[in-house]
Parts: C-alpha cells; structure tokens; sequence
C-alpha cells in the first residue's frame, strides 16, 4: 500500500493574528498580572543550557567525558529519558522563553525574515518571556550566555534580554562565535569586546557567579538563565582540557558508539532491545578513514569544551552551595538540540559573524582542514558528520531533524527540597516549552493573558512539578515538530516523522526509539489520523508550505496525490 502524504494536511501558513506590532524597549512592561500565591518558600531556579550537545553527551547520560558535576546533579535529582527540544539552535530557545511552540514564538525557522508571523526570526511580542512573567511576579532575574532570539545584524535593541525581562545580562546577541574573541559580546545594553586572558565558557560561568552573589543573599528570589555556548562550533577549547582526551579518541567513533551504548544500557537511558542506529552511511569504517590523527584531536576537543562548561557548573553550584540557598534551588540543565553533523567550510566564511582576524593579528584559519589541528584561537572548524553520529549514540540523524537524533536531549531537575528520591529516572514525556509552565507553576505565577496592552498566545507547556513530587503528570495529547520541512508529532508510545521532503515514517518509541523499523506499511490508518492532527496544528501555528524561496527540491509528499 502507499504510504499516506503529507499533502492534504499541510496548508500554506495562515498569519496568526493581525501581524507584530513595534515593541517597546521598556524593561517592564505593563501585565494583566495575578499577584503570586502567598509563600516563603518559592524556590530560586536556574537554567542552563548547553549548545549543540547530543544525547550521550555527559556522563550520567552515558558518555566518557569528565563531567562530575553534571553527575551530581543528576545523583541529587531526577533524570528525563525522554525530554525534547526543538531541533535547532534558536526555535528551541524561542520555545524555551516562551512556552509556546517555536513558530507562535516567530521562530518557525531561523533569524530570517520570511514574511509571516511563525518566521519573522525576531522574537514575537504576542509572546511573554519567562524573565517578564517572573520579573513581575517578584523575582530577581538574570542571563549569561547565548540569547540568539533576534538577529544579530540589527541596531534595533527592542529584543535583547534587558528588553524581554531580564534585569543583568552579559553574553553573546549571535548564535555562534569565538570563544576567545566573540562578536557581539554584550553587557546589559552596550557591545563590549574581549580583553586579556578571554575563554567564553569560563566568562559565562564567571559573570553567572557574579551575579549570585549579587542576587543570591537577598529576599526576593531569584530566575538566572545561564545559556553556555559549549559545545557549539568552533571548535575551541584550552590545552589543559584537550590534553586529557589526546589519547581518548584514536580508537575511533565506531568503538566509541558501542562503548557508550553499553553503557546507556547498563546505566538505565536506552534499553537493550533498541538496537544501534547503523553509522551514517557518508561516514567510512574507523580502520579506513583517513587522517585519523586530526579526527581523534576534533572529538578531544569537543570533549575538553563540554569538561571545560561542566567545571563552570560546578563553580556555580559551588556558589549557590556557599550561600545556603541549595536545598530550595531548582536547578534544570539541557541541550539545545542533538549533535551537529555540519561540516565548516571556507565559503561559510563571509555570512557569519566571525573575526577574520585573531585579537593580536593573526589570521584565522577557517574551515575544516585535516592539515590545522583545532583548538587554537586562529582556527575554526568544526568536528563534523562521524562525531555528531557519537554524540547522538544511539540514534539516528542531527540537529535541524526531527528524528530522535536531532530531538532528544538529556534533562537533569536537581531540587533537594521536592525532588526526595534522588538518582531517579523518569519515562515521562516532556518538551522545552513545558519549562516556563514549571517556572511559573513552582513560582506560584499566573500566566498574563494580556502584556502591553495586548492579548498574549496562550500557554502551550505544561508543568514539570508533578513529576518531581510523584513521578507522573497529565501530559501532552501530541507534541509537534517543524523545522526546515523536517516534520513529526508524538502521540503517546506512536511517533510519526519525516526528514524532508521524504515520506511519513512511523514508529513505535516503545518497542524501537532507535526509529529503525518504519511501520508505515502496516499501519496506514494511524498514519492518516496522525498525519490530520500534524495538519490542524501546522495551521493553526503558521507552518509555512514548503518548499519556500531559496529551496529548489520538491517535496516526495507533494510528488503524488492522496491513497
């Protein structure tokens, strides 16, 4: 039998609402606000994210890097085998803040403008920020690190963090940079540069630090959102971290991937009966890849980024430890999307936002080249297809999909006064866009139905904290994705998914989350239900028909008319 398109179930996208309206740049703004409930004890919450970082990433997910205080927070707290992302850098950031779908967010897909409200690629202002929502709840808010929710190249301030909430920010506007001369570095509201002894991770952590002593000893709790740019290209890291892994990779990603799934295994991630996704058929055996030595020193260095964050975690607990706020400290930790199969090359070289010089003049050397060991701050590569295939241990494709690959990231909740049973595990379904509903669920804050005047997108999240206190909550019925055509929609144990402009595949995430055994062929008529509710909801947000402008392939789903 056929398989069932796509076609009847995807519209052109309908402008939702009657367009953007100019945003102020007023720090707060005006709220239909409900006061918070009564209570001395709403927790102080911090949440970091890393940026670009799979699955099996760090150790209590599995991995052999060094991240010790990662694991603790994991010993401490609740660990989620099956949390989402958004696919993607900036969609799932938008998802984040908001607790909306990307595309009711404006970030259907990038910082590019494509004419309609789900991709204006500029953060929406029928939208609250979780820092607005808590800031006029009466929490202290923060941010450091990556923002990445307006573009970049404008003068226009009107959606930075000092704008959508936040009352400190240092960090980075951009999505991607050097970690030792970053462009668009930014305190509050002014463009600062590097200077002196500069490593991006470490200065995230510091200023992070810097603002708990600040905020930490007062009465007002607080919201800091620490957004690490680890371990996103380039691939940047100092010679004491990468020293520690030289010798880890010369045995290649293909042992490297049966040595982590082992371990997911034993440890409780993944179970046995889901088999290895195969290594991506671009990628050669270990034994006959060519120029190994500087193929084991791109992983060493990917790796000594994610130790390099995870000891500027550890300096943040640390403080938070010190000045007695721990027990009543929700701390959450994830990843922005899975691991990044991209390949840098020199033509990427004049549409990024990247010195072409180093800080004493030196000239970078761009683009993944076997010849340049990376690391150094005059190099700039990335560590490519076979690695991000590791990282994404045990399943199949990367960031920019919807597969598993792309989708899953680890989540780790550590909040000693709820979260009682520690180094537990929990099978509960979650996405981004449930973290503002916990924030404000936790914080004893309603969600604004209007902000500047305006009547706001309703809340799409649902909240966390029945999970921490009993284990279980009230779900979604489906969660959805898009990006880049890249489609799915998760309905209970069934996964419908599509790699664009490819046909439905569907899965059974109990019986094979590896997503090796499409059972399109099998089961025709969930496909065809699944594949309506997919429709309703790319209406419904804005989902754009593709292909769009600028994309020249034609989608298998539109190349034959409905079974």
């Amino acid at each position: 039998m056929a398989r069932i398109s796509r076609r009847t179930f995807i519209r052109r996208g309908v402008e939702a609402g009657a367009g953007l309206l100019g945003a102020s740049l007023a720090p707060a703004a005006m709220f239909s606000f409900t006061p918070p409930k009564p209570s001395t004890h709403r927790p102080n919450i911090i949440l970091i994210m890393a940026d670009d970082m799979g699955f099996s990433d760090i150790g209590c997910y599995g991995s052999e890097v060094d991240t010790p205080n990662l694991n603790r927070l994991a010993a401490g707290g609740m660990r989620f085998r099956q949390f989402y992302n958004c696919a993607r850098c900036c969609p799932t950031r938008a998802s984040l803040m908001t607790g909306l779908y990307p595309h009711q967010a404006g970030f259907g897909l990038m910082t590019d403008d494509l004419g309609t409200p789900a991709y204006r690629g500029d953060l929406s202002d029928r939208c609250v920020t979780i820092a607005e929502a808590m800031r006029q709840g009466g929490y202290r808010t923060m941010m450091c690190g990556k923002w990445h929710l307006t573009p970049a190249d404008s003068d226009s301030r009107h959606n930075w963090p000092l704008q959508r909430g936040f009352e400190k920010y240092f960090g980075t506007i951009a999505g991607a940079c050097s970690y030792y001369d970053p462009i668009t570095l930014t305190r509050d509201n002014s463009r600062i540069r590097a200077d002196g002894d500069f490593y991006y991770t470490d200065a995230v952590a510091e200023n992070a630090v810097q603002y708990l002593d600040s905020f930490g000893p007062g009465e007002s709790p607080f919201f800091m959102y620490v957004a690490f740019t680890a371990p996103h290209w380039p691939l940047h890291a100092l010679d004491g971290e990468i020293s520690k892994y030289l010798d880890r990779y010369r045995g290649g990603w293909d042992a490297l991937r049966e040595e982590r799934h082992k371990r997911m295994i034993e440890m409780g991630v993944v179970e046995e009966r889901w088999a290895l996704s195969p290594r991506d058929p671009r990628v050669s055996p270990w034994p006959l890849a060519p120029y190994k030595d500087w193929e084991s020193v791109r992983m060493a260095v990917y790796a000594a980024q994610i130790d390099r964050m995870d000891q500027g975690i550890g300096r943040i607990m640390q403080k938070v430890k010190s000045l007695g706020i721990e027990e009543n400290t929700l701390i959450l930790f994830l990843s922005d999307n899975g691991g990044n199969y991209e390949e840098i090359t020199r033509a990427w070289r004049d549409v990024l936002f990247i010195p072409h010089m180093t800080r004493n003049g030196r000239l970078v050397k761009w683009g993944n080249d076997p010849l340049v060991m990376p690391g150094p701050d005059d190099t700039y590569e990335s560590y490519g297809i076979p690695w991000a295939n590791a990282s994404n241990t045990p399943f199949r494709r990367y960031k920019h999909y919807a597969h598993e690959g792309g989708i899953a990231t680890p989540l780790i909740a550590h909040w000693p006064a709820v979260i009682s049973k520690a180094d537990s595990w929990t099978r509960q379904v979650g996405h981004v866009m449930d973290v503002m509903a916990t924030c404000l669920d936790v914080a004893g804050i309603e969600y604004p139905k209007t902000y500047r005047r305006q009547e706001i997108t309703p809340l799409e999240g649902k909240t966390l904290a029945p999970i921490f206190r009993t284990g279980e909550r009230e779900g979604h019925d489906a969660i959805f994705w898009e990006h880049e055509g890249n489609s799915a929609v998760r309905q209970g144990k069934w996964k419908l998914v599509s790699q664009y402009p490819d046909y439905w595949e569907l899965h059974d995430m109990e019986a094979d989350r590896t997503e090796l055994h499409d059972l399109a062929a099998q089961d025709p008529e969930r496909i065809k239900q699944m594949a309506a509710l997919y429709g309703e909801w790319a209406k419904r947000v804005g989902v754009r028909q593709w292909p769009i402008e600028g994309r020249s392939e034609v989608p298998k789903y539109l190349e034959r008319s409905d079974p």
